[in-house]
């Protein structure tokens, strides 16, 4: 119930004022009146004319027919009309008398109480009576709801509010007004009005953004299609910055909160943009939950235990980096038991097999291949996996060299299991990927760059404008499909949000060897009896070209030097006919696991390639405690810290490094080298750069800049036009990979865009057709 209070006054009003106030409402009573009387006049003439019609119709009718009526009408309609009669006579006496009025002060009444009493006591028509008792009923309920508790108390608040005001004699219209004002009613209906349309607090004090911030805002977020028309990150950076230096300090200390200036110190120009954007978003209120191209139904994390899926573009036994890094990675991830570990391995139709697996082996099921990959990583690590292998269905490519997937990768990973996703060479799993974007599946996805494919593509027929291509297709898949992007070394080209850090470690049992040669050198015992070699993949582009023009070239230099190579590959006999030719002091052996005992004995690893993005032949040589003479390239940039590293810079350099290690002596690992080598240093290296330790300890949705913005989430953050950019991208992506003309053209393996038959039946997959039907007429 509204508790109505009078104004109260310190003074009280003129009689003028008084009067003024009557006169209105006496003004609205006389109004409602007014309309009432019309009404009534109406109802009254209706009347009139009713009563004329039924005198004139009894003074007509004769005596005799009067006589034969009663005989057929029954006595109580007679004596009705009897009683009637003198009642409507004085009703038409009344209406005719000029002094009728209607009146407030009229002194003229009808008195119908003699025609209301005929009717009641007369007439016992059914439909009189209802009707009568229905008017008695309604008039009994008006009475009572006249005595309503909050109606009686509304009229008696408004006596009271009119008896004030009539008591009051000296206070003006502007003193009543300002009481009725700041009275205690007056104050509740603006604190509702308050309550409804609040002002944020949060704009108080918030300037406006100017042209320079906005400007600077568009600049940084058009940095992806910048970096594709050529102009780099760095320019864009020294934009925003020229932009925003001006007024850099005054805007943010006035943007930020009191007390929170600290924040400030040690942000980049790219963060205090970002924190001032989002300040005056928060200051309007503007919410943003997502983005055009955004996907709002990624997969919650219900339980405790997040989920890794590692997907990687080989598998054992092809003896390749990205067949034993990923394994390694997978095995030290769920070596924590801090998370759940899947690994994604391609699987190859026998056919397939027989062109990439070594010694003819080939494998009838996944069941198979996956029990002969867990035996091969348990002897190494040393320790039970705990981790799940999944394959997905894949092509080798002969011109390639390499193996491709073959239909939607991502559909290989369940829902559930779709949290964080590793992809090892995400360019080279996203060339030709026709299926549902990374980002869209997994809440955070990372790429880790393995192969340097710009250095090979250059020695090929148009290299130049192969390299050129494929630079913008890698910038283009991986910024479509990555969070964040590893690059093993400096060697790769500088991808979207891409860092440099080695996330790779050495096999643990290259590091007992080491312990193990250690100790015998300890004791006396002469353990490097054999002098230098090289271990790799027998084609001209790991290394093998710049060896063999490095040794013709100095032929004379090294006199009496012999070298002894290990590998297989698609260009041995070539490899082999050259070195002939150039009568060259090598031997060519069968390739072998670097593990292998024959290798032990050897003391100088000697790695001239500059294609490789980071060697592992070269990390597991120093884990071995061997010396390795590699080129001053920033493929080796890492092993340069090491003792038994040694660099050269020219092909002088390089006799020069052969010799000094030929006649010296490798100093034994420290515990802290060794700790680099590891996994265990690797796989803290990559949850540190690749974020996935603030992604772990975080929850599901949360904005990381909150840890460092207090207060700003995600909700009041502008819409990136990066995201959108990103998002386009993947859109024409799966547009052009759709069409099986545009990828013949590009070099995609026919039969790529879905898995064939042969994988339908070794992996048990439902057809294509069935997976993913096409409705049409």
């Amino acid at each position: 119930m509204m508790n109505f209070k009078p104004p109260e006054t310190k003074t009280t009003p003129s009689s003028s004022s008084y009067s003024s106030t009557a006169e209105k409402a006496f003004s609205l009573i006389s109004k409602g009146w007014k309309e009432v009387r019309s009404s009534a006049d109406a109802d009254l003439q209706l009347i009139r004319n009713r009563a004329k019609e039924l005198e004139n119709f009894l003074n007509s009718v004769p005596t005799i027919t009067a006589t034969a009526t009663a005989t057929a009408t029954t006595p109580g309609e007679i004596d009705f009309v009897k009683k009637l009669r003198p009642k409507l006579s004085e009703i038409r006496r009344v209406y005719s008398s000029p002094d009728f009025n209607w009146a407030p002060k009229g002194k003229l009444r009808i008195d119908l109480s003699g025609i209301t009493n005929a009717i009641v006591t007369e007439s016992e028509d059914e439909k009189l009576g209802k009707w009568r008792r229905e008017r008695l009923k309604d008039e009994k309920q008006f009475g009572e709801l006249s005595n309503w508790e909050p109606i009686r108390a509304f009229r008696n608040r408004l006596r009271e509010m009119e008896v004030e005001i009539k008591s009051s004699n000296s206070s003006s219209p502007v003193e009543i007004f300002e009481g009725i004002k700041n009275s205690e009613f007056m104050e509740k209906v603006k604190s509702s009005f308050k309550s409804i349309c609040k002002e944020p607090e949060e704009s108080k004090g918030v300037p406006p953004l100017d042209v320079p911030e906005l400007l600077a805002y568009l600049v940084r977020q058009s940095s992806p299609f910048l970096d594709q028309i050529g102009i780099r990150r760095d320019i864009s950076d020294k934009i925003v910055e020229s932009l925003c230096s001006k007024r850099r300090n005054k805007l943010l200390l006035r943007a930020l909160p009191e007390g929170d200036s600290s924040l400030i110190e040690g942000d980049s120009m790219n963060d205090e943009l970002e924190l001032r954007i989002a300040s005056v978003l928060q200051s309007t209120g503007h919410h943003y939950e997502g983005g055009f191209w955004s996907n709002s139904t990624k997969q919650n994390v219900s339980d405790g235990k997040r989920h890794v899926a590692i997907v990687t573009t080989a598998s054992l036994p092809w003896m390749t980096g990205t067949a034993v890094n990923p394994l390694f990675r997978a095995a030290y991830l769920a070596k924590s038991e801090k998370q759940n570990v899947t690994l994604l391995v391609p699987w190859l139709c026998k056919s397939d097999q027989e062109l990439v697996y070594p010694n003819n082996l080939t494998f009838s099921s996944p069941e198979e291949q996956e029990l002969y990959i867990r035996n091969w990583l348990e002897e190494r690590v040393g320790f039970k996996t705990d981790f799940k292998i999944s394959f997905y269905p894949g092509k080798f490519s002969k011109e390639r060299r390499s193996i491709l997937p073959a239909g939607d990768t991502t559909q290989f990973i369940p829902s559930r299991d779709a949290d964080i996703a590793i992809l090892e060479e995400p360019e080279h799993l996203n060339w030709y990927h026709h299926g549902k974007r990374w980002t869209d599946k997994f809440n955070h996805v990372v790429g880790i760059v393995h192969t340097n494919y710009l250095e090979y593509i250059k020695r090929e027929k148009n290299g130049a404008l192969q390299a050129f291509l494929v630079k913008h297709v890698n910038n283009w898949v991986t910024r479509a499909h990555c969070d964040k992007v590893l690059r093993l070394s400096a060697a790769t080209q500088d991808l979207p949000r891409s860092v440099v850090c080695n996330v790779h470690g050495v096999n643990p049992k290259f590091l007992k060897i080491g312990e193990k040669m250690a100790a015998e050198r300890q004791s006396g015992h002469q353990v490097f009896s054999k002098g230098a070699y090289f271990l790799g993949k027998m084609v001209w582009a790991k290394g093998y070209r710049e060896l063999i023009d490095l040794l013709a070239k100095h032929k004379s230099d090294l006199d009496g030097f012999n070298m002894d190579l290990f590998g297989n590959g698609e260009d041995a006999h070539e490899v082999q006919t050259t070195a002939r030719t150039l009568n060259l002091n090598v031997n060519f052996m069968k390739g072998r696991d670097h593990a292998d005992d024959s290798l032990h004995s050897y003391k100088v690893f000697i790695n001239p390639s500059i294609s490789d993005v980071l060697c592992t032949a070269t990390a597991e040589a120093l884990a071995m405690g061997k010396f390795v003479v590699c080129a001053d390239h920033p493929s080796n940039e890492f092993f340069q810290a090491f003792p038994n590293c040694l660099t050269y810079k020219t092909s002088e350099d390089f006799v020069t490094k052969v010799k000094e290690a030929m006649t010296g002596e490798p100093q034994p690992l420290t515990p802290e080298e060794q700790y680099k080598l590891s996994w265990e240093a690797a796989t803290q290296r990559f949850i540190e750069y690749s974020d996935l330790d603030k992604v772990l300890t975080s929850e599901k949705g949360s904005d990381r800049r909150k840890t460092r913005i207090k207060g700003i989430g995600k909700s009041v953050s502008m819409p990136n036009l990066g995201g959108m950019v990103d998002g386009s991208l993947a859109f024409a992506q799966y547009c052009l990979t759709g069409n099986e003309f545009v990828r013949w053209c590009s070099g995609a393996t026919p039969g790529t865009r879905d898995y064939d038959q042969q994988h339908c039946e070794d992996l048990n997959l439902l057809p294509p057709q069935v997976e993913n039907p096409i409705y049409g007429w």
